[in-house]
């Protein structure tokens, strides 16, 4: 069974901070990097159906360019067989739609049986890769899964999804398929020094993009909100979604 576990490398913020110029974006020195805790996961959860299963291969996948590749290491030193990073020489984008098109690309290739993936990341919390990337392979996918299992017989994974109010929903689904896991489903195992410092010398493969995706979205400006009191929206849906057209249109003028 081979599983590819695709990863982000997600910003966190103190509370000082500045902007790029122009606003787009938040300076990279107030910046700190990590690997996106609902990834850990993920990846986590790929070893042990490995393990499980006592056979297979886990690959771990990013997309951006070569500051990327410490999660990538990370991934090695938890257990990972390989790793593979996507990038372009045209740019970079962000929005979940992008991103998953351009991760496709590699995993067209890997051709796995199961792709599994946070089910947020911290930074942006689109909470959408796991369906783009189904979407962009045309495979069945599941999302929020608190617990997953591997059916050889069938060629099916059992998932138990998180709902609303409480209610578990058990599924089957057959592979290959895109699952998003939430936090929780396992314990993410501790890695050691000498784990990363062993890793920083495996072969980290590249695909090379021949263009980028056309972006989906993209970001006009970031700013601080003002701090204000709130407004109560009244009326029909017509008029209030228009308030909010006239609130946001302001807000970005």
């Amino acid at each position: 069974m081979k599983i590819v576990v695709c990863v982000k490398r997600v910003a966190s913020l103190g509370d000082d901070f500045e902007f790029t110029e122009g606003g787009s974006d938040v300076d990279g020195d107030y910046v700190d990097w990590a690997l996106n805790e609902w990834d850990s996961y993920a990846l986590e959860e790929a070893l042990r159906l490995r393990d499980a299963a006592g056979q297979g291969e886990v690959v771990v996948l990013t997309a951006g360019g070569k500051a990327v590749e410490e999660v990538l290491v990370r991934g090695l030193a938890m257990g990972a067989d390989r790793a593979v990073r996507v990038w372009s020489d045209f740019g970079a984008v962000t929005d979940p739609l992008s991103v998953a098109a351009a991760l496709a690309v590699a995993l067209r290739a890997e051709q796995p049986d199961l792709v599994l993936c946070g089910a947020l990341s911290s930074d942006s919390g689109y909470g959408a890769i796991a369906a783009a990337l189904a979407g962009s392979l045309d495979l069945p996918c599941a999302a929020a899964v608190t617990r997953i299992e591997f059916d050889p017989a069938a060629r099916a994974v059992i998932v138990h999804r998180e709902l609303e109010g409480g209610v578990t929903d058990v599924v089957d689904v057959t592979i290959p398929a895109v699952v998003s896991l939430q936090t929780g489903i396992n314990r993410p195992r501790y890695v050691t020094m000498r784990a990363i410092q062993q890793a920083q010398d495996a072969q980290i493969s590249v695909v090379a993009l021949d263009a980028m995706p056309e972006p989906a979205s993209y970001v006009r400006r970031m700013f601080v909100p003002e701090s204000r009191n709130a407004e109560m929206l009244d009326g029909d849906e017509t008029a209030v979604a228009r308030r909010i057209i006239e609130i946001v249109t302001g807000a970005l003028a």
